[in-house]
């Protein structure tokens, strides 16, 4: 029972096995093995009645991957992934890696189990020089990143892409994410990029949109419930940083020309059934 209870290297410890994880029902969605029976029969669920969740799922990975990639293009060589998640799929580092071997690459996630098995990967196959991992809320930013700078992975000092991807909607008070996030900015160094995708149903097809809010009245009974926001609120959150192009859009129009090996197929008929909008801003250098 422990094999299939307990994700190798968590220990089973701090663990909360009452509700179904977000985090780790996204590692089952895109075939990982980091989640827990509690996960997995929840996810069956939610599949059952919206088989579109998996394909959201992939489209969210896949944009991280593209963003990856075009911000290596722009001369980044530092990532710091917040609400990074359980590593499945290719993670960060593995694709940056691919592109600049010199990338440095800080995951940050609050989930147990996320930074159990971030850290179990990164001891294997990661360098310690320039990949790291740290459990951290993202709430509480000045904490966060005084533990991403203990680290030594990253240089405050020159420019560093923060990645929130498919993590702020997990997040219900809109006081909470705004406050920090107008931290987030002001600690960035000039020359930084805001990297962030949210689940939306504004400008979805009707039908969509109404699937979708029933998908989320279904996550109100995990761990993690979910608040949706619209692509003006989403835009709010980049303060005065200039969002790079294409500004913003659909998870699957941003940039798809970056996408990496093997992840450019087609998963929607039309892109807003991805319900996320997604964009990069830039900080201004002065």
């Amino acid at each position: 029972m422990a094999a299939e209870n307990t994700p190798a290297g968590t220990g089973g410890r701090d663990i909360d096995l009452e509700r179904p994880s977000a985090a780790r029902m996204y590692d089952w969605y895109l075939g990982g093995k980091a989640n827990y029976a509690i996960d997995r029969e929840f996810g069956k669920t939610i599949l059952e009645v919206f088989p579109i969740v998996r394909p959201v799922a992939l489209a969210n990975r896949y944009l991280l991957h593209r963003i990856v990639r075009h911000l290596v293009g722009r001369g980044v060589r530092q990532f710091v992934d917040l609400g990074s998640g359980v590593p499945t799929v290719g993670n960060v580092h593995h694709v940056a890696d691919e592109v600049a071997p010199d990338s440095r690459v800080v995951y940050v996630d609050y989930e147990p189990v996320a930074v159990a098995h971030s850290q179990r990967l990164l001891d294997k196959h990661g360098d310690p020089e320039r990949h790291a991992v740290v459990q951290a809320d993202l709430r509480s930013p000045k904490s966060l990143w005084k533990q991403v700078r203990a680290t030594g992975v990253v240089d405050p000092a020159e420019p560093i892409a923060l990645l929130m991807i498919a993590v702020l909607h997990f997040v219900p008070d809109d006081d909470e994410v705004e406050q920090a996030l107008v931290q987030y900015r002001d600690l960035l160094p000039a020359g930084s990029y805001l990297a962030i995708s949210h689940a939306t149903v504004d400008g979805a097809q009707p039908q969509r949109a109404a699937e979708y809010l029933q998908l989320v009245q279904r996550y109100d009974q995990t761990a993690n419930p979910v608040r949706l926001r619209s692509w003006d609120e989403t835009r709010a959150l980049f303060g005065d940083f200039e969002l790079i192009e294409p500004g913003m859009a659909w998870a699957p129009e941003w940039h798809p020309e970056d996408a990496s090996p093997g992840t450019g197929k087609k998963l929607f008929n039309t892109a807003d059934e991805s319900v996320v909008c997604a964009a990069v801003g830039y900080k201004a250098e002065g």
